[in-house]
């Protein structure tokens, strides 16, 4: 097996760019209902093919995207933690976005406010970047939860403009974090 290229690493995850070898683990996770909870629907393999090209142009305009994440014991891709540019029309944007997906073997072991953590310090020290957000389902407590296990303070509400059509997903919160 290659090694991979990591942009940087945490204590146990590494942090890279998307390949295409990333497509059948990233489009099967896609596809589990449980991970896509609090998205519209699942995504089909095209789908999720066409969101790993958004990253890498994402990637190639920002030096930043959610990145394809491995545990390093392993090399096992257990999803994404990055940022993404973020304009959508909302008070809090445009803005840079933390977010992750994980999936399910890699669930409740910390990995997602170890990886969130160390975004956050390439985000502030290597990019210079003034403040993150993050947002998601006002359900979705897990997400909550790792927004204040790495500092981020609740900004507000609002009705993602995205999601008028899946009421039960469209009601969000959204977290912010200075770089001081």
């Amino acid at each position: 097996m290659l090694k991979s290229k990591y942009i940087f690493k945490s204590k146990r995850l590494g942090f890279r760019n998307w390949t295409k070898e990333d497509l059948n683990s990233f489009a099967e996770m896609n596809q589990d209902v449980d991970v896509m909870e609090y998205f519209p629907k699942k995504l089909t393999k095209q789908e999720t093919e066409e969101f790993i090209y958004r990253l890498l142009k994402h990637y190639n305009k920002h030096r930043y995207n959610y990145f394809a994440t491995e545990r390093l014991d392993s090399g096992e891709f257990i999803g994404f933690i990055g940022l993404a540019y973020q304009n959508y029309k909302t008070e809090f944007n445009p803005a840079t976005d933390i977010g992750w997906r994980l999936k399910k073997s890699a669930w409740n072991k910390g990995y997602a406010t170890e990886g969130a953590k160390r975004c956050l310090k390439f985000a502030f020290k290597d990019l210079n970047i003034e403040k993150v957000i993050s947002t998601c389902s006002q359900n979705n407590i897990k997400s909550e939860n790792v927004m204040k296990k790495i500092g981020m303070i609740k900004k507000g509400e609002f009705n993602h403009p995205k999601l008028k059509n899946h009421p039960s997903i469209k009601k969000y919160i959204c977290y912010e974090i200075k770089n001081e």
